[in-house]
């Protein structure tokens, strides 16, 4: 799972278009399995890949379950069975509704279910788990692990560096259209971050707590700090994916 994180508005969605082959390339190259595309992709590629898009549009006349039947028809080869993909995002109950009176969330799980129906082996997702409620979200992001786990390369753009961190096996940061890291989000937090330690301890019987560092001269300081206070409890931690893009960047998500 390749995860491509930014802020809105810098070249995510832009991105996975033209790797799609919804927009042309203007500049550069677009090289899938080591092959140098030329012009617009083929019908076989347009058969390998789902897409699943941040507001995807679905026939609001047709019932869930047609409209992931219709969209089956459009790929050569096996597909999904549709009532069991709906019953995977939690929509089986639905599934003979009108998508029109579908919630924007069940619009949202529909769309996702749509874009792996054709069975992908590469799998484009733009915000997956956008406006659903945590527990949604988390089902969401087991069906992308179980996926992973099938052997289906994914590449996903999202501004959540919650869910990129939790998914990605690589990540990249892009800001202006331009990419300014890429690696594991744990290569990257040891590299940008600094590791810290939260000290817990009684002074004249109030409870009061230090965050300290634990590399450098900060040791020494963490090792004096020990013993010279009664300490209560310690907690170690990491900088989150979100701390190390604005070190990096010097701005925020939003």
């Amino acid at each position: 799972i390749f995860g491509f994180l930014g802020p809105s508005g810098a070249g995510k969605t832009t991105t996975q278009g033209v790797l799609v082959g919804l927009l042309d390339l203007q500049q550069g190259d677009v090289i899938i399995d080591g092959k140098l595309r030329e012009g617009r992709p083929d019908k076989a590629f347009f058969n390998r890949i789902g897409v699943g898009f941040e507001r995807p549009n679905v026939y609001k006349k047709l019932t869930g379950l047609d409209n992931l039947k219709f969209h089956a028809k459009l790929y050569n080869g096996a597909t999904e069975d549709a009532m069991k993909v709906l019953e995977m995002v939690g929509l089986g109950e639905e599934a003979k509704k009108k998508a029109g009176d579908y919630s924007k969330g069940m619009m949202q799980r529909l769309g996702f279910a749509r874009s792996m129906i054709n069975k992908p082996d590469i799998w484009f997702l733009d915000e997956p788990t956008m406006g659903m409620d945590p527990t949604t979200a988390n089902s969401i992001k087991n069906i992308i692990r179980k996926k992973q786990a099938e052997g289906t390369t994914i590449f996903m753009t999202t501004h959540n560096m919650f869910v990129a961190d939790d998914l990605s096996d690589r990540v990249a940061f892009i800001v202006d259209g331009k990419i300014v890291a890429v690696d594991t989000p744990k290569n990257l937090k040891l590299k940008y971050g600094q590791a810290q330690v939260t000290v817990e301890y009684t002074d004249s019987g109030e409870l009061k707590s230090e965050t300290l560092g634990m590399t450098g001269k900060d040791k020494e300081l963490l090792l004096k700090f020990l013993a010279d206070h009664d300490i209560k409890t310690m907690h170690s931690g990491e900088p989150t994916l979100e701390e190390i893009f604005i070190k990096l960047t010097g701005r925020g998500l939003e």
